[in-house]
């Protein structure tokens, strides 16, 4: 078994070291391009069922790709009908993107899929290989497609991930952790200081007349933020507010 390199084991100690998710991305983004896969797409979700990976809003959603590919893979939800994508729900770990081309001769796949390839064929996503990490929950689903550079094969990047493939999975393994540990929203759905500590005090048992209480406000005003904060979630009820909340390390945390 190979042990991490000093240099290896350095960077995975600054990976554990970043504070915010914009940082840890960039930081990624540039160790992946250093071996050749240029453009990545990483998503996560607590909110998949058996049939759907649940509402957009709610994924967290990390990319470098640019805008003219993004606006229709991600923006038309054609990643929903990749073949990887499909993959990745369905299993855990490591998948070459060979397969692809192989289902493409059985004719196995779908109208919906082929267009997604063809798709990826013109904007030069061709070669790579996609990670689907173990779930931390049943309704949990995170993973990245690792997109190589133009100009590299199929057959570049077997050779590429038969040396370093063990390495860069362990890159992703202990970014996809760091990231579970850092607060992620979507657009516009940060909670106010505010709204938060009253969710906390809420997950802490606490009735509205005791967070009037410890915050020094009147009951109404507490009531005002939770509704806030159940506006600013998107959910019906406070229990799924705080739930959501925690889900996304909005909660007891020492810095936002």
């Amino acid at each position: 078994m190979n042990t991490p390199s000093p240099a290896l084991n350095s960077y995975l100690l600054d990976v554990t070291n970043t504070t915010d998710i914009e940082t840890l991305w960039a930081m990624h983004s540039e160790k992946m391009a250093g071996y050749g896969f240029d453009r990545l797409i990483y998503g996560f979700t607590y909110y998949r069922t058996e049939t759907s990976l649940g509402d957009p809003n709610d994924f967290l959603m990390l990319t470098n790709h640019d805008q003219a590919y993004t606006d229709v893979f991600l923006g038309q939800q054609l990643y929903a009908n990749a073949p990887m994508t499909r993959w990745a729900i369905e299993n855990e770990g490591v998948q070459s993107w060979r397969t692809i081309g192989e289902r493409m001769a059985q004719g196995d796949l779908t109208e919906k899929e082929q267009k997604v390839v063809a798709f990826n064929l013109d904007m030069g996503v061709t070669a790579g290989y996609t990670i689907s990490f173990k779930a931390v929950s049943a309704r949990s689903k995170g993973a990245i497609a690792l997109t190589a550079q133009r100009g590299m094969s199929q057959d570049d990047v077997e050779e590429l991930w038969s040396r370093e493939g063990q390495d860069i999975v362990t890159i992703n393994n202990v970014t996809h952790l760091k990231i579970l540990t850092l607060p992620f929203t979507g657009i516009g759905r940060k909670l106010t200081n505010r709204q938060r500590e009253a969710l906390e005090w809420v997950g802490d048992g606490k009735t509205t007349q005791d967070i009037a209480l410890l915050m020094g406000l009147t009951p109404a005003t507490v009531e005002k933020h939770l509704r806030l904060a159940r506006e600013t979630l998107n959910v019906e009820t406070t229990a799924q507010a705080v739930l959501k909340a925690a889900f996304q390390n909005q909660m007891f945390v020492l810095d936002l």
